[in-house]
């Protein structure tokens, strides 16, 4: 973001922020096994940037001083290798958390963000799970403390219980649509868990018209769009792996 076009109000930073942090949680979830293959040990500093266009990159820290933007933190590839994948990935994804916070106060500093503008952003900023609560799990956890268990009738196809949302009789591949049936507070229960189901991948809520599909392997909602897998397509698969599933499988065979 720069000079004239850059944004000066609250939500539009927030808007910057989202974008970035949509694209360090794909490199960390869905993209993760580009990522570990781009973050080699034997390379010098690298670090892991956000982009306006929700997308990601493992690059070289800015060469001029200062930078133009705060600097995440500098080689995370250096501890690849002597550290579980996991705790690895859980450690970028908190140095990326704080790297967003900072890019995002920078500009609520340049741009004169007034106390409320500064609450305004912070609040937009904190209804959104953390990278880390993503990437580890915790950000799903939370929302099945928060939500009751939804009705029983889903089960239909004999496949385990469900995580929000319910599957309907072809399996655990997407939200169901309503039931006429149901009693209003039903409805109104069902339709809390999903607004509360969080993608896996970008870290986003449930949308009503959106295709969900489920890991099999770790039992996390995605969208469809996020981990390319179209309504269609998730009728002939019966098992699905994950991208961050599958992709510790091939490591752990090589």
């Amino acid at each position: 973001m720069d000079g004239g076009g850059t944004p000066r109000t609250p939500e539009d930073v927030f808007r910057d922020f989202r974008a970035r942090r949509a694209g360090m949680i794909k490199a960390l979830t869905t993209d993760v096994e580009k990522f570990y293959q781009q973050c080699d040990p034997e390379k010098e500093n690298l670090c892991l940037y956000g982009l306006p266009n929700e997308t990601w990159e493992v690059n070289l820290p800015a060469e001029e001083v200062p930078p133009e933007l705060p600097e995440p933190a500098l080689g995370i590839n250096f501890a690849r290798d002597g550290m579980d994948e996991k705790d690895w990935l859980s450690l970028v994804a908190v140095h990326s958390d704080a790297w967003l916070l900072a890019v995002a106060f920078y500009f609520g500093a340049r741009f004169g963000f007034d106390k409320e503008s500064r609450k305004r952003l912070f609040v937009m900023i904190n209804n959104l799970p953390t990278i880390y609560e993503v990437v580890t799990g915790t950000a799903k956890k939370q929302t099945k403390e928060k939500t009751p268990k939804s009705s029983s009738k889903s089960n239909k196809s004999g496949t385990k219980p469900p995580r929000q949302p319910e599957p309907n009789s072809r399996g655990s591949k997407m939200p169901p649509p309503k039931d006429e049936d149901d009693s209003g507070g039903e409805e109104d229960e069902e339709e809390e868990d999903h607004e509360n189901t969080l993608c896996g991948s970008c870290g986003d809520n449930y949308g009503q018209d959106e295709f969900w599909i489920c890991c099999d392997a770790c039992e996390t909602w995605f969208h469809g769009k996020c981990v390319k897998i179209t309504p269609a397509k998730a009728e002939h698969i019966k098992h699905y792996k994950c991208p961050n599933c599958s992709g510790s499988s091939k490591r752990a065979r090589a």
